[in-house]
């Protein structure tokens, strides 16, 4: 029987990673991530959208990146030893990084720990709770949408 509830807490719970973006911390679900690489060189695209910040070479394919502060209309990125481009997988447009502030942890969040929101913006689909944090969960197929 214990066994069973055991198993059940493990299906129902989905790992985040957690990033900062300004004073906020906000999770990614773990499926979207390829990778976490430092920054490095982004080469600028001439005419793109003003959140695109251009493109990184990643193993020798050509990965665009965009500033998620930009995206979300918050102040300019900057840059230090704890920024991060999350190279997230996504099933119709490939690779995309994105620069975060700093990459913090890991976390199991379960649906209970789950509250989901509408009302958050287009960009959170849910508030999780760790510990006595709050986490808020970006909708990442809203994040790479590509409007403005």
């Amino acid at each position: 029987m214990e066994n069973n509830r055991l198993e059940t807490l493990e299906r129902e719970s989905k790992q985040y990673i957690v990033v900062m973006v300004g004073n906020e911390q906000y999770g990614i679900d773990i499926s979207f991530i390829d990778n976490i690489v430092r920054m490095q060189k982004i080469t600028r695209v001439p005419k793109s959208q003003h959140y695109f910040k251009g493109v990184i070479n990643l193993r020798g394919e050509i990965v665009p990146v965009m500033s998620i502060r930009r995206k979300m209309d918050l102040d300019d990125d900057v840059i230090n030893n704890a920024s991060r481009i999350i190279i997230l997988k996504l099933e119709e447009k490939g690779l995309l990084g994105i620069i975060v502030d700093e990459v913090k942890e890991v976390v199991n969040l379960g649906e209970e720990e789950i509250e989901r929101t509408s009302n958050k913006g287009k960009f959170i689909n849910g508030v999780g709770q760790h510990g006595d944090e709050l986490i808020s969960l970006l909708e990442i197929n809203a994040i790479v949408e590509e409007s403005v």
